[in-house]
Parts: structure tokens; sequence; C-alpha cells
């Protein structure tokens, strides 16, 4: 499997998130620390808030923070919630795509069964199992 960039940038989000000692970041802020779009980003940041893993709040002061405690996100959860809508083959689309093979095709039933197998071995492991002492000097560090 592949993620989408959109949640490459939400489980990178996540983990800063859930490194740091300061209570919220800017969007500005993490797309800096992240090395990434800050348009993209907030979009994944919306996602994440919708989903409840992120309260946002605007103006000063405001920002992104965790919504729950990271013992309590759990990894293939979460990224079932951002790869929402995502569809892993054709056949998979909501309009059940347009492969021609699809009535005759044994493989859908076994993709499926290999994507929910993935999620569900990323649920055994939870955000705060991600987050390392180096990760947190690296979220610590000033920019460059």
């Amino acid at each position: 499997m592949k993620l989408t960039s959109f949640s490459d940038f939400g489980l990178r989000a996540l983990l800063v998130l859930a490194s740091s000692e300061r209570p919220s970041w800017s969007s500005a802020e993490l797309s800096l620390k992240l090395g990434v779009s800050r348009d993209h980003l907030v979009k994944v940041l919306q996602r994440l808030a919708a989903g409840g893993y992120v309260q946002t709040s605007r103006g000063a002061g405001g920002g992104v923070a965790l919504a729950r405690a990271p013992q309590a996100i759990r990894l293939g959860t979460v990224l079932s919630w951002l790869e929402e809508g995502q569809a892993l083959a054709e056949c998979f689309r909501a309009d059940s795509g347009a492969c021609v093979l699809t009535p005759n095709c044994a493989l859908r039933a076994r993709l499926d069964r290999a994507r929910r197998a993935f999620y569900a071995e990323l649920d055994r492991d939870t955000l705060a199992d991600c987050v390392l002492p180096s990760l947190r000097a690296f979220v610590d560090a000033p920019p460059d």
C-alpha cells in the first residue's frame, strides 16, 4: 500500500504534536517543521479536527493541539480516517470504477482482506508508541 501525501502529512503532524511540550502549534510552524505546504497541511488539519484528533483555534494565541491523549490514538484508526474515500483500486471506488474485470474478478476480496489486515496491524500501536526521544529532540530543535 502507498499512503497519500494527505495521510502522510496527517500522521507527521500528529507525531509532532504528540512529541512536543508546547500546548499548540500554528499551521505555519507545523508546515515549516515538517517541510510541507501550509495550504495542504491546513486541509489535513481540518480533516483531523473533524475526526476529533486535533482541536484548532483561530486568532492570536490560536493554533492546533492534540484533542486526545497520544495513547488514545490508534494508528490504523486514524490512518483509515485520513484515507477514507481513497480507493485502493479502481473496483473500490464508490461508483465501482471502470474495470472491465470486476464482474469476473476474485482479486478485490483479497485486496480488501489485505487492507483490513493492514489497518488492524497498525491498530496494535498508538501514537504514543511512536514518540521516541530522538523525535522529541527534533521537534524541540529550533528551525534551521
